[in-house]
């Protein structure tokens, strides 16, 4: 049987919302709602109803914030 290796953050190219929260330091919640709010963003995949976070597109789109 082979053993599941997981990849570390940040070499992932998206993150799930929890991975996003501990990798940004926002909060779950802050970040569910900056993906409803932005659902066609260059930033947000939706699988299904879940979003996945795209890396370093999130980046650039915080860099640009003053405030979370």
């Amino acid at each position: 049987m082979r053993a599941t290796q997981e990849i570390p953050y940040w070499q992932q190219y998206t993150l799930t919302i929890e991975e996003a929260a501990k990798y940004f330091r926002i909060g779950e919640n802050k970040l569910r709602k900056i993906a409803s709010e932005n659902p066609n963003a260059d930033f947000v995949i939706w699988n299904g109803n879940r979003p996945q976070i795209k890396k370093k597109l999130f980046e650039s789109y915080i860099d640009k914030l003053n405030v979370v």
